[in-house]
């Protein structure tokens, strides 16, 4: 199995910049990737970036050039930098794995929320 636990979601106004992590824990060895995802109320969940095993990073448009993902092996925690967010960011923000053993982890999601 493999845990993921999200944190630093939170209020900030509309310019500024949050840094959420998702922590892994369990089966470690069986991640290939690393993905974000987001769901804002009354729309579905959408993709929103993803690392590699080899360090290979991809964004959505909506959030090229704005939003970093990066990760320290040593914790097992994948970071999401976000700056200059817009109120069109707020959403609930989840950390996936894609993992090699029979299993589809997700974590509890961390709330967003950006001010106008």
């Amino acid at each position: 199995q493999v845990q993921l636990v999200e944190s630093g979601g939170g209020l900030v106004q509309a310019g500024g910049s949050l840094r959420l992590s998702c922590a892994a824990s369990g089966s470690i060895f069986s991640i290939n990737a690393m993905d974000w995802y987001r769901q804002a109320p009354g729309k579905q969940r959408e993709w929103v970036a993803v690392i590699t095993r080899g360090g290979t990073t991809d964004f959505a448009d909506s959030v090229k050039g704005r939003f970093t993902i990066s990760r320290d092996n040593a914790k097992n925690t994948v970071y999401l930098q976000m700056n200059s967010l817009k109120p069109e960011d707020t959403a609930v923000y989840y950390c996936h794995a894609r993992v090699t053993i029979p299993v589809d982890p997700w974590g509890q999601g961390t709330l967003v929320t950006v001010s106008s």
